[in-house]
Protein backbone atom coordinates (compact mmCIF):
# COMPACT_ATOMS: atom_id res chain seq x y z
CA UNK A 1 0.00 0.00 0.00
CA UNK A 2 1.20 3.25 -0.77
CA UNK A 3 1.87 5.88 1.99
CA UNK A 4 -1.16 8.42 3.04
CA UNK A 5 -0.73 11.61 1.22
CA UNK A 6 -2.63 14.65 2.31
CA UNK A 7 -2.90 18.54 -0.07
CA UNK A 8 -4.73 20.73 2.02
CA UNK A 9 -7.33 20.05 4.26
CA UNK A 10 -9.33 22.77 3.15
CA UNK A 11 -13.48 22.35 4.95
CA UNK A 12 -15.27 24.56 2.03
CA UNK A 13 -14.93 25.29 -1.47
CA UNK A 14 -15.21 29.09 -0.78
CA UNK A 15 -11.85 28.81 1.74
CA UNK A 16 -10.23 26.81 -1.42
CA UNK A 17 -11.37 29.25 -4.25
CA UNK A 18 -10.23 32.66 -1.63
CA UNK A 19 -7.06 30.69 -1.25
CA UNK A 20 -6.37 30.23 -5.10
CA UNK A 21 -7.01 33.98 -5.64
CA UNK A 22 -4.93 35.12 -3.06
CA UNK A 23 -2.35 33.43 -4.63
CA UNK A 24 -1.37 30.82 -1.88
CA UNK A 25 -1.65 28.08 -4.07
CA UNK A 26 -0.06 28.66 -7.68
CA UNK A 27 0.54 30.92 -9.96
CA UNK A 28 -1.66 34.06 -10.32
CA UNK A 29 -5.17 33.29 -11.40
CA UNK A 30 -5.41 36.58 -13.11
CA UNK A 31 -2.70 35.43 -15.44
CA UNK A 32 -4.36 31.85 -16.00
CA UNK A 33 -6.72 31.41 -19.23
CA UNK A 34 -8.91 28.78 -20.23
CA UNK A 35 -8.11 27.71 -23.67
CA UNK A 36 -10.60 25.41 -24.91
CA UNK A 37 -13.95 24.69 -23.32
CA UNK A 38 -16.25 21.65 -24.22
CA UNK A 39 -19.33 19.80 -23.29
CA UNK A 40 -19.01 15.70 -23.52
CA UNK A 41 -22.33 13.72 -23.82
CA UNK A 42 -22.92 10.57 -23.17
CA UNK A 43 -24.75 7.58 -23.00
CA UNK A 44 -24.63 4.09 -22.41
CA UNK A 45 -26.00 0.72 -21.29
CA UNK A 46 -23.89 -1.78 -20.50
CA UNK A 47 -23.89 -5.25 -21.77
CA UNK A 48 -25.57 -7.77 -19.50
CA UNK A 49 -27.05 -4.56 -17.97
CA UNK A 50 -30.72 -3.62 -17.75
CA UNK A 51 -30.22 -0.15 -17.06
CA UNK A 52 -28.96 2.75 -19.19
CA UNK A 53 -27.52 6.13 -17.74
CA UNK A 54 -26.08 9.69 -19.39
CA UNK A 55 -23.63 11.73 -18.39
CA UNK A 56 -23.24 15.67 -19.03
CA UNK A 57 -19.63 17.06 -18.55
CA UNK A 58 -18.67 20.63 -18.65
CA UNK A 59 -14.50 20.77 -19.31
CA UNK A 60 -12.05 23.53 -19.26
CA UNK A 61 -8.96 23.41 -20.33
CA UNK A 62 -5.95 25.50 -18.51
CA UNK A 63 -2.28 24.85 -20.47
CA UNK A 64 -2.00 21.15 -20.36
CA UNK A 65 -4.89 20.64 -17.56
CA UNK A 66 -8.41 19.77 -18.66
CA UNK A 67 -10.67 20.10 -15.51
CA UNK A 68 -13.92 19.01 -15.45
CA UNK A 69 -17.55 19.14 -13.76
CA UNK A 70 -20.49 16.58 -14.23
CA UNK A 71 -24.11 18.18 -14.73
CA UNK A 72 -27.20 16.63 -15.08
CA UNK A 73 -28.19 16.13 -18.39
CA UNK A 74 -29.90 19.38 -20.37
CA UNK A 75 -28.38 21.81 -16.91
CA UNK A 76 -26.31 23.79 -19.06
CA UNK A 77 -26.08 25.09 -22.85
CA UNK A 78 -22.94 24.59 -24.88
CA UNK A 79 -22.66 28.16 -25.36
CA UNK A 80 -21.61 27.97 -21.54
CA UNK A 81 -18.46 26.39 -22.72
CA UNK A 82 -18.18 28.63 -25.54
CA UNK A 83 -18.43 31.77 -23.43
CA UNK A 84 -15.74 30.28 -20.96
CA UNK A 85 -12.92 30.36 -23.84
CA UNK A 86 -10.17 33.10 -23.22
CA UNK A 87 -11.81 34.17 -19.90
CA UNK A 88 -9.13 34.02 -16.74
CA UNK A 89 -9.21 31.89 -14.00
CA UNK A 90 -9.98 34.16 -11.37
CA UNK A 91 -12.61 35.47 -13.67
CA UNK A 92 -14.11 32.09 -13.79
CA UNK A 93 -13.95 31.40 -10.03
CA UNK A 94 -16.24 34.24 -9.42
CA UNK A 95 -18.80 32.85 -12.29
CA UNK A 96 -22.09 32.60 -11.08
CA UNK A 97 -22.66 28.91 -12.32
CA UNK A 98 -21.46 26.81 -9.94
CA UNK A 99 -20.44 24.02 -12.39
CA UNK A 100 -18.09 26.51 -14.08
CA UNK A 101 -16.27 27.51 -11.07
CA UNK A 102 -15.22 23.89 -9.89
CA UNK A 103 -14.43 23.34 -13.55
CA UNK A 104 -12.08 26.26 -13.47
CA UNK A 105 -11.16 25.37 -10.07
CA UNK A 106 -10.23 21.61 -11.27
CA UNK A 107 -7.93 23.02 -14.02
CA UNK A 108 -6.05 25.74 -12.31
CA UNK A 109 -5.36 22.88 -9.87
CA UNK A 110 -4.25 20.35 -11.96
CA UNK A 111 -1.98 22.70 -13.55
CA UNK A 112 -0.02 23.74 -10.85
CA UNK A 113 -0.44 19.84 -9.67
CA UNK A 114 -0.51 17.26 -11.73
CA UNK A 115 -1.81 13.73 -10.80
CA UNK A 116 1.17 11.98 -12.70
CA UNK A 117 3.31 14.14 -10.56
CA UNK A 118 1.83 13.84 -7.17
CA UNK A 119 -0.22 10.90 -6.76
CA UNK A 120 1.45 8.00 -4.72
CA UNK A 121 -0.76 5.60 -5.89
CA UNK A 122 -1.60 5.51 -9.75
CA UNK A 123 -3.99 2.67 -10.75
CA UNK A 124 -4.28 1.32 -14.30
CA UNK A 125 -7.61 0.28 -15.13
CA UNK A 126 -6.93 -2.35 -18.00
CA UNK A 127 -8.70 -1.71 -21.35
CA UNK A 128 -11.88 -3.52 -22.45
CA UNK A 129 -15.49 -3.75 -22.72
CA UNK A 130 -17.35 -0.51 -21.12
CA UNK A 131 -18.75 -3.05 -18.24
CA UNK A 132 -15.11 -4.52 -17.90
CA UNK A 133 -13.83 -1.25 -17.50
CA UNK A 134 -16.35 -0.23 -15.40
CA UNK A 135 -16.23 -3.07 -12.71
CA UNK A 136 -12.39 -2.50 -12.94
CA UNK A 137 -12.39 1.38 -11.69
CA UNK A 138 -15.32 0.42 -9.17
CA UNK A 139 -13.05 -2.14 -7.41
CA UNK A 140 -10.12 0.29 -7.49
CA UNK A 141 -12.67 2.74 -5.39
CA UNK A 142 -14.24 0.41 -3.07
CA UNK A 143 -10.59 -0.52 -1.93
CA UNK A 144 -10.19 2.97 -0.86
CA UNK A 145 -13.26 2.42 1.90
CA UNK A 146 -12.16 1.51 5.25
CA UNK A 147 -15.17 -1.07 6.66
CA UNK A 148 -15.94 -4.34 7.24
CA UNK A 149 -18.79 -6.85 6.04
CA UNK A 150 -21.93 -6.02 7.01
CA UNK A 151 -21.56 -2.36 7.46
CA UNK A 152 -23.94 0.30 5.81
CA UNK A 153 -22.16 2.98 3.15
CA UNK A 154 -24.58 5.87 2.06
CA UNK A 155 -23.60 6.29 -1.57
CA UNK A 156 -24.51 9.84 -3.27
CA UNK A 157 -24.67 9.41 -6.89
CA UNK A 158 -25.31 5.96 -8.17
CA UNK A 159 -23.03 3.81 -10.13
CA UNK A 160 -24.23 0.25 -10.17
CA UNK A 161 -20.58 -0.90 -10.85
CA UNK A 162 -20.11 0.32 -7.40
CA UNK A 163 -23.45 -0.86 -6.04
CA UNK A 164 -22.54 -4.53 -7.15
CA UNK A 165 -19.00 -4.22 -5.67
CA UNK A 166 -20.64 -3.48 -2.03
CA UNK A 167 -22.89 -6.49 -2.83
CA UNK A 168 -19.59 -8.38 -3.65
CA UNK A 169 -18.07 -7.72 -0.23
CA UNK A 170 -20.65 -8.33 1.86
CA UNK A 171 -21.82 -4.41 2.31
CA UNK A 172 -25.05 -2.99 2.77
CA UNK A 173 -25.82 0.31 0.88
CA UNK A 174 -27.97 3.19 1.01
CA UNK A 175 -28.88 4.57 -2.43
CA UNK A 176 -29.13 8.58 -2.96
CA UNK A 177 -28.85 10.08 -6.22
CA UNK A 178 -30.91 13.79 -6.70
CA UNK A 179 -31.93 12.10 -10.53
CA UNK A 180 -33.89 9.82 -8.33
CA UNK A 181 -35.00 6.37 -10.32
CA UNK A 182 -33.92 3.34 -9.03
CA UNK A 183 -30.57 0.65 -9.15
CA UNK A 184 -30.14 -2.12 -11.70
CA UNK A 185 -31.68 -4.22 -8.86
CA UNK A 186 -35.27 -1.97 -8.62
CA UNK A 187 -33.74 -0.31 -5.25
CA UNK A 188 -35.16 3.50 -5.32
CA UNK A 189 -32.72 5.86 -5.38
CA UNK A 190 -33.48 8.84 -2.41
CA UNK A 191 -32.91 12.54 -4.03
CA UNK A 192 -31.75 14.32 -0.77
CA UNK A 193 -28.63 12.42 1.18
CA UNK A 194 -29.70 14.16 4.36
CA UNK A 195 -32.41 11.79 5.98
CA UNK A 196 -30.23 8.55 5.19
CA UNK A 197 -27.06 9.79 7.24
CA UNK A 198 -28.08 8.63 10.61
CA UNK A 199 -28.15 5.26 9.47
CA UNK A 200 -25.02 5.10 7.58
CA UNK A 201 -21.53 3.92 8.45
CA UNK A 202 -19.62 5.51 5.58
CA UNK A 203 -20.05 7.73 2.57
CA UNK A 204 -18.73 6.97 -0.81
CA UNK A 205 -19.84 10.36 -3.06
CA UNK A 206 -19.28 11.41 -5.98
CA UNK A 207 -17.65 14.67 -7.28
CA UNK A 208 -20.43 15.59 -8.66
CA UNK A 209 -21.83 17.03 -5.25
CA UNK A 210 -19.42 19.66 -5.84
CA UNK A 211 -20.85 20.98 -8.32
CA UNK A 212 -24.63 20.95 -7.15
CA UNK A 213 -23.90 21.86 -3.50
CA UNK A 214 -24.19 18.95 -1.78
CA UNK A 215 -20.51 18.31 -0.97
CA UNK A 216 -19.92 20.12 2.09
CA UNK A 217 -22.85 18.90 4.44
CA UNK A 218 -21.42 15.35 3.75
CA UNK A 219 -17.85 16.04 4.47
CA UNK A 220 -18.93 18.15 7.87
CA UNK A 221 -21.13 15.06 8.93
CA UNK A 222 -17.74 12.35 8.07
CA UNK A 223 -15.91 15.24 10.51
CA UNK A 224 -18.19 15.74 13.12
CA UNK A 225 -18.90 11.70 13.80
CA UNK A 226 -15.99 10.29 12.26
CA UNK A 227 -17.03 8.22 9.62
CA UNK A 228 -15.10 7.06 6.54
CA UNK A 229 -16.01 9.54 3.54
CA UNK A 230 -14.66 8.66 0.60
CA UNK A 231 -14.96 10.35 -3.35
CA UNK A 232 -14.81 9.43 -6.74
CA UNK A 233 -13.79 11.81 -8.29
CA UNK A 234 -14.26 12.75 -12.03
CA UNK A 235 -15.85 16.08 -11.03
CA UNK A 236 -13.22 17.88 -9.19
CA UNK A 237 -10.63 15.46 -9.56
CA UNK A 238 -7.72 18.24 -8.78
CA UNK A 239 -10.04 19.29 -6.18
CA UNK A 240 -11.43 17.14 -3.87
CA UNK A 241 -7.76 15.96 -2.09
CA UNK A 242 -8.00 19.05 -1.25
CA UNK A 243 -10.49 18.21 1.16
CA UNK A 244 -8.34 15.54 2.46
CA UNK A 245 -7.84 15.78 6.48
CA UNK A 246 -11.04 17.59 6.98
CA UNK A 247 -13.48 14.81 6.46
CA UNK A 248 -12.45 13.55 3.67
CA UNK A 249 -10.87 10.14 4.28
CA UNK A 250 -9.92 8.95 0.68
CA UNK A 251 -10.09 10.21 -2.96
CA UNK A 252 -9.95 8.03 -6.88
CA UNK A 253 -9.08 10.77 -8.80
CA UNK A 254 -10.00 10.58 -12.35
CA UNK A 255 -9.24 13.39 -14.60
CA UNK A 256 -10.18 13.44 -18.36
CA UNK A 257 -10.77 11.59 -20.43
CA UNK A 258 -12.56 9.08 -18.29
CA UNK A 259 -12.81 5.77 -18.44
CA UNK A 260 -15.85 5.35 -20.38
CA UNK A 261 -14.52 7.17 -23.34
CA UNK A 262 -12.11 4.48 -24.75
CA UNK A 263 -11.61 0.83 -24.77
CA UNK A 264 -8.02 1.61 -24.36
CA UNK A 265 -6.38 1.37 -20.70
CA UNK A 266 -6.82 4.19 -18.35
CA UNK A 267 -5.72 5.14 -15.03
CA UNK A 268 -7.07 6.62 -11.64
CA UNK A 269 -5.41 8.30 -9.16
CA UNK A 270 -5.62 7.65 -5.02
CA UNK A 271 -5.03 9.68 -2.54
CA UNK A 272 -5.49 9.00 1.44
CA UNK A 273 -5.56 11.35 4.10
CA UNK A 274 -2.55 11.24 6.51
CA UNK A 275 -2.99 9.39 9.42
Amino acid sequence: MSAPTSVGAYRSVVDLVAAALAGRLGPDPTRSRVSVGFVTRQGARHAGRGRAYRNHVLSLRVGAAVGCCAVEPGELPDEVAYDCVGMTVAELLAHPLAPVRVAALDAYLMAVRPHADACPDPVLVPGGSSLAKSTARAAAVLELLPVDPGATVLVVGVVNSLLAGLRERGLRYLPCDRAGGSTEWGEPCRPDPAPLLAGCDALLVSGMTLGNGTFEPLLAHARDTGKPLVAFAQTGSAVLPRFLGAGLTAVSAEPYPFFWLDGGPSTVYRYRAAA
